[in-house]
């Protein structure tokens, strides 16, 4: 996507389309931005699709960390998810590195109610399991307010995606 007038004159299916992954699974955040048309440059977009998360209430809060998929596992993965895991090498892991990474997401999961999460861009596998390690040590508060702060990079890489 080019130009802001390309994603103004986007009718409401194809808008969803394109953003309705930029939060994980969570196209209600992009119908919200599609309402709000339109922007004057993709900053002011990507803006409201961040105003739009952090605005929502935590219950919605929780669907969408808990539409995020664990780590390093053959579960399906939407295209996203799939490329960010990949380059970041889940997709390479040793028989002794999936086990670690199986058990620290069911430990996580029990102890938090959603999937561990971590804008993987950049990092990699050991990178990761450490911070996976360190983050399991945290309260849910704090677990929670880390969580989210991780989506909205995530959300933040997915648009830079889009817009190149």
């Amino acid at each position: 996507m080019d130009t802001i007038d390309k994603v103004n004159n986007l009718s409401k299916f194809d808008f969803i389309s394109i953003f309705g992954n930029v939060f994980e699974k969570t196209k209600w955040v992009a119908k919200c931005a599609y309402d709000s048309k339109p922007y004057n440059n993709f900053e002011e977009l990507f803006a409201k699709m961040i105003e739009i998360f952090e605005n929502s209430n935590k219950e919605n809060h929780l669907k969408i960390l808990r539409a995020h998929p664990d780590l390093a596992v053959k579960e399906k993965l939407t295209k996203d998810s799939e490329k960010e895991q990949s380059n970041a090498s889940l997709n390479e892991c040793s028989n002794k590195e999936l086990r670690e990474f199986k058990k620290l997401n069911k430990e996580y999961k029990k102890k938090f109610g959603f999937p561990f999460i971590i804008a993987v861009k950049g990092k990699n596998k050991n990178e990761i399991l450490n911070k996976f390690k360190k983050r399991i040590l945290n309260n849910i508060d704090s677990e929670f307010k880390e969580a989210k702060k991780q989506v909205k990079k995530i959300a933040t890489f997915r648009l830079n995606e889009i817009k190149k």
